[in-house]
This record gives structure tokens, C-alpha cells and sequence, in this order.
């Protein structure tokens, strides 16, 4: 991979960060449930924390990320994807993070399925692995707001 065409994968992640930390500042920002307000703020402030991490990686020229790999619950797969609206529920809320990182999770999948070169095909597996993360993490807190009753 030349270092144009890993600038440019780091540059579109990086768009891509910006997008989920408006999404998510912008929900918490507007929902009435202070639950969702202070969980989504967390959200914003974890993509703001990974855009720096790869406007750090897009500075340095490093090209060695490496996540570790966590549990897929696959709970996500299960849900629809809900619309965005002011008084949405805690779990429909989740639930559309949920999707949104998912979204992310397959995108960088799929890139990394089409890349010819090993460089740049490990390192959209490794942005995926990274969406995976984040995705995990919701399902958790999705799993405890959407079925109480296991609890």
C-alpha cells in the first residue's frame, strides 16, 4: 500500500469518527431521558477519543494498528434499525447506535475483503475489529435497558 492510499483509509476513518461523534453529541443533546442524554454524551466523547487515535496514526505515518478482537453477542444483527426522533426510548436509542456501529463494523469488512494489498487489507480488519468494539459495548448496555427482566 503506498502512503497516499493509508493516508487516505485513515482519512475516510477519521471522517467517519466525526460522523458517530455528531450523531451521538447531537442525540445527547436533544433527548429528554437523562439516562440516554448522559450515555450518548459518553458515546460522543469515546469517537472524539478514537478520531484523535487515528489523527494520531495519520501524523505519525504509523502503520501498524492492531486491536484486540472482543466478543461479538451479535445482538445487533436481531434489531431493526429504529428512526432518530426527540423522545425516542432508551432502547430504541441503543438500538440505533447499535445499528450505526454495525454499519461501520461491515463496511470496513467488506473493504477489507475487496483490498488486494495485505497492508491495507489488515488494516480495514483492524478498523473493523476496532467498530466491533464500540458495537459490543452497546449490545451490553442495550441487552440491560431492552430485556430488564433477565436481571
Amino acid at each position: 500500500m503506498t502512503g497516499e492510499e493509508y493516508k487516505a483509509i485513515l482519512t475516510m476513518a477519521i471522517d467517519n469518527e466525526v460522523e458517530s461523534y455528531a450523531f451521538y453529541k447531537g442525540v445527547s443533546e436533544r433527548v429528554v431521558d437523562p439516562y440516554i442524554k448522559k450515555l450518548f454524551s459518553e458515546f460522543a466523547t469515546e469517537e472524539l477519543g478514537h478520531q484523535k487515535l487515528l489523527e494520531g496514526f495519520l501524523a505519525k505515518d504509523i502503520k501498524d494498528m492492531h486491536f484486540d478482537e472482543s466478543a461479538d453477542y451479535k445482538v445487533s444483527e436481531t434489531v431493526d434499525k429504529p428512526k432518530l426522533s426527540l423522545d425516542m426510548k432508551p432502547a430504541d436509542a441503543l438500538a440505533l447506535a447499535m445499528k450505526n456501529e454495525e454499519d461501520a463494523m461491515n463496511m470496513y469488512a467488506a473493504f477489507a475483503t475487496a483490498s488486494s494489498d495485505q497492508s491495507q487489507k489488515e488494516m480495514f480488519q483492524d478498523l473493523s475489529i476496532m467498530e466491533q468494539g464500540h458495537k459490543t459495548k452497546i449490545e451490553k448496555y442495550y441487552v440491560n435497558v431492552a430485556y430488564p427482566e433477565v436481571w
